[in-house]
């Protein structure tokens, strides 16, 4: 593990996991293990996991200060993260910690905590997905082709209610003719942001190569430089007489 120098959480509710038999067919041992299962073959990248079932949702102020990049996957169970738990990663991310936000990750509190806005948009499941890289020099884009489909993904459409974002890497359009703004990027403080749509739970878009190349870029793109930065407002002296 010595040449291991990002540490990764991989954050899932872990609450489809207990009630759906296509997730598990899929992705054995939930989203969050399946997810960390492929990051940890990145020789950079050391991973954990956590879940809404852990103690103060595995999100300690201790696992938090040894977390580079928290990666979050939530639905259904949104409401059930503590207030407390999400300012407290919430002052991660402005300290430097990166986050990025998977699928139906856009209405978790913390998502929409940092961007401020509703992250609204129009849904659908049962779609063809055709994302395009937009941003092919972007380092999130590294070596992922210019465009790749999934056959079944759940349709997100525009509008999306989010705050501007700094850069969009990659556009969804969908067999029903809807396009979605499906890679994002923001800075919040110190900590960047990289949101991604694709990774409906009962779909197998986490299988996919192009994704996982994708997610993978996005945790060495956000993790920090530097990190646990005070964001203070001190009372100074003049530098100059």
């Amino acid at each position: 593990m010595a040449n291991k120098t990002i540490k990764v959480t991989v954050w899932n509710e872990n609450k489809h996991e207990k009630t759906s038999e296509r997730l598990n067919e899929l992705y054995p041992g939930g989203l969050h293990t399946y997810i960390a299962g492929f990051l940890d073959k990145d020789e950079e990248i050391e991973v954990r996991t956590a879940t809404l079932d852990d103690p103060e949702c595995g999100l300690t102020q201790e696992v938090l200060q040894d977390t580079d990049v928290l990666v979050w996957w939530g639905h259904m169970a949104h409401h059930e993260v503590p207030d407390e738990v999400v300012i407290r990663v919430q002052n991660a991310v402005l300290a430097g910690m990166g986050l990025v936000v998977l699928h139906s990750g856009h209405h978790s509190k913390i998502f929409k905590r940092l961007l401020g806005t509703t992250c609204n948009l129009k849904w659908r499941d049962g779609a063809r997905e055709r994302i395009w890289t937009v941003k092919p020099n972007h380092p999130i884009a590294d070596g992922v082709p210019e465009t790749f489909a999934l056959d079944c993904e759940e349709m997100y459409g525009e509008p999306f209610d989010i705050a501007d974002p700094q850069e969009v890497v990659f556009m969804g359009w969908f067999n029903g003719g809807e396009v979605f703004r499906s890679g994002c990027t923001w800075v919040r403080g110190n900590g960047k942001i990289f949101y991604f749509q694709p990774g409906h739970e009962t779909n197998p878009s986490f299988q996919n190569e192009h994704v996982q190349r994708i997610i993978r870029n996005a945790v060495h793109w956000a993790a920090p430089v530097k990190k646990n930065i005070p964001l203070i407002c001190p009372m100074v002296q003049p530098v100059e007489g």
